[in-house]
Order: C-alpha cells, then structure tokens, then sequence
C-alpha cells in the first residue's frame, strides 16, 4: 500500500446497514464500475475530486447523472464512506451523510468512553 494510502470504511447504521452499500447495490454495472475506480483513487489518497464542506467530503464523479459518494476522514487515515446519489438528490444526499457523520462520531465516541 502506498505511503499515502488511505484505508477505508463503511459508516454503518446500529442495525448494521450500510447506507452506502444500499445505495451502491442500485447501480447498474456500467455506474458501480465508476463509483468502484472513483473509491479505489480515494483509498489510493487522491482526494483532488473532493470538496469539503459541513464535516464531510462530496467525492464528485463526473459521468452520467452526476454521481457523487460522501465521506469523512476519521483522524488522519480512515476514509468513511457515508454514501452516494446523484446531482438529481444532491441536497437529501447531503444532509443524510452530515447526520450519519454525526451519529458515526457519537457512537465511537460512546464506544471509546466505555474502553
């Protein structure tokens, strides 16, 4: 693995879903092989696609509908991958990963009380 690689993770729910693993099971195979090259770059450190805004990342994949996957770093090396829409829901996009993004933190932070 390269020296700034950086490993990554799916933000679940407490039930154990993912949804980024949900929404990534809706794409064609045509869209999930460019959603897959776009999250390999981001494990590989290239986050020259990402804009950063309200805690979490917009990885923007400029094909078709306007794909985009929502992240956070978790300290200097986990990216979490929150999940992913289209331009067409940017907005609902958005504000599901701010609050996954919150509740991810709340919960490790519970966790790590508790250790």
């Amino acid at each position: 693995m390269a020296s700034n690689a950086l490993p990554s993770q799916r933000a679940c729910l407490p039930d154990g879903s993912s949804p980024y693993a949900d929404w990534f099971s809706t794409l064609d195979p045509i869209a999930a092989a460019k959603v897959t090259v776009a999250a390999a770059r981001m494990e590989l450190g290239n986050l020259s696609n990402v804009e950063w805004f309200r805690g979490i990342g917009e990885y923007k994949i400029d094909w078709g509908p306007g794909y985009r996957i929502y992240l956070a770093k978790d300290g200097l090396e986990i990216v979490v991958l929150l999940g992913g829409g289209s331009k067409k829901r940017q907005q609902r996009d958005i504000d599901e990963a701010v609050a996954l993004w919150e509740d991810y933190k709340r919960r490790k932070a519970r966790m790590n009380k508790g250790a």
